[in-house]
């Protein structure tokens, strides 16, 4: 059972970010709930995605509404997502790691199979912005997030801005 009350926008280096989700075992009323919640986390963050791990919840479930529409938010239960052709260096913010904007090298195109809220698999290739959120949701799944995939340069220059989300995490963690 989902703890809604907890159910709140995690921040890094929480433990939920950095570590492989589980898959979901059964769409019921608890997964559907859990969806309406992420949706109202991501809408009010001004998120195009949102993991079910950012929600501080360990399953291989996400969404993505690239305009930002309650009414166009797709779900991905238990995805699969499949790289194809070009990589691109785009630059990426990610909603559990706030005020760090950095480039991430993604592919182009993807492929996901997926399962939706009524239990029925699907299909899609994907291609730009679609694409890249797929593969960054897809991550978050996988526990990695923008951090593990920033270059070495890129954390220096962003070392304040990182150890002040440790530090805030360390706190929260006391309290």
């Amino acid at each position: 059972m989902i703890d809604f009350e907890k159910c709140q926008l995690t921040h890094y280096p929480a433990d939920v970010l950095v570590r492989p989700a589980s898959p979901v075992e059964k769409i019921d009323d608890n997964i559907r709930q859990l969806v309406e919640k992420m949706i109202d986390i991501m809408l009010k963050n001004k998120g195009i995605g949102l993991a079910a791990p950012q929600a501080g919840v360990p399953l291989r479930l996400f969404i993505i509404s690239l305009d930002g529409d309650r009414n166009a938010v797709k779900v991905y239960i238990n995805p699969t997502v499949t790289p194809i052709g070009d990589l691109d260096d785009v630059e990426e913010g990610c909603l559990s790691v706030p005020g760090i904007y950095t480039n991430i090298r993604r592919y182009k195109k993807c492929k996901v199979t997926a399962t939706n809220l009524d239990g029925t698999e699907f299909n899609q290739e994907a291609e730009g912005l679609y694409a890249r959120a797929l593969q960054h949701e897809n991550d978050h799944i996988n526990g990695v997030t923008i951090v593990s995939r920033m270059g070495q340069a890129a954390k220096i220059a962003r070392r304040k801005l990182l150890k002040k989300l440790r530090d805030e995490h360390e706190n929260k963690r006391e309290t």
